[in-house]
């Protein structure tokens, strides 16, 4: 707001801010809006919530000798929304860059004091954070010490997350520098991380750990405008 933006731009910032301090879902899977329109006196809902992917299949399951699906780890993953949500609200509905709108959020990504009820929270279940060794490179620190998780007031770097955000602020960059408008060059960042080299390394890390979601399930997900 302060810096001209509206009530669209601002959101999308608070949320790109407050995925980056590990909310519950982090970057994950679902992000959705109500947005009331001024101009056609209109509320819509912007639903951005990631879908099972198409391997996810009771048959699968069965074979893997689960009754259900499991509650954590790569085969408990939608496809991610909330990127795709927060781009798309942005293109349509903001006013300003994804470069200004996530500033905020790369500066958390470089490093921010964490606070002591989520890193109580990753230390409560640093054993199911084991599992995963990404997870754990992450969230971890201090393995082998008495508190693993980092501790209140610690800076908590997440240089990957950051390497992904300036990726996708690349691709609107280069989108602006080819001519394309404002909104275009959101959607090139959306392309970029949907369907080009972030998709890919996405899809790999999933699948290297077991996971299901494939590039045409990251291509064929869409955020739903209702």
């Amino acid at each position: 707001f302060a810096k001209g933006g509206n009530a669209v731009d601002a959101a999308c910032a608070m949320l790109g801010a407050v995925c980056t301090m590990h909310d519950v879902l982090s970057w994950g899977g679902e992000t959705q809006a109500l947005i009331y329109n001024p101009k056609t006196k209109k509320v819509i809902g912007l639903n951005g919530l990631g879908v099972a992917p198409t391997g996810a299949t009771a048959d699968f399951f069965r074979a893997k000798g689960f009754t259900y699906p499991p509650e954590y780890g790569p085969l408990s993953a939608v496809t991610p929304g909330t990127p795709g949500g927060l781009l798309t609200m942005l293109a349509e509905y903001g006013t300003m860059s994804l470069a200004e709108v996530l500033g905020p959020a790369l500066r958390l990504a470089e490093g921010y004091p964490m606070d002591k009820e989520t890193g109580d929270r990753i230390e409560k279940d640093k054993d199911k954070i084991k599992a995963w060794p990404y997870s754990r490179a992450v969230l971890l620190p201090h393995l082998g010490e008495e508190r693993e998780a980092p501790h209140p007031g610690e800076i908590f770097c997440q240089a990957d997350l950051r390497s992904t955000l300036e990726n996708l602020l690349e691709a609107e960059r280069l989108a602006l520098a080819a001519g394309k408008d404002r909104k275009a060059a959101i959607y090139a960042a959306y392309d970029r991380f949907y369907r080009g080299d972030v998709a890919r390394e996405f899809v790999r890390g999933s699948k290297e750990q077991g996971g299901l979601i494939s590039m045409d399930d990251m291509a064929a997900w869409k955020v739903r405008i209702e």
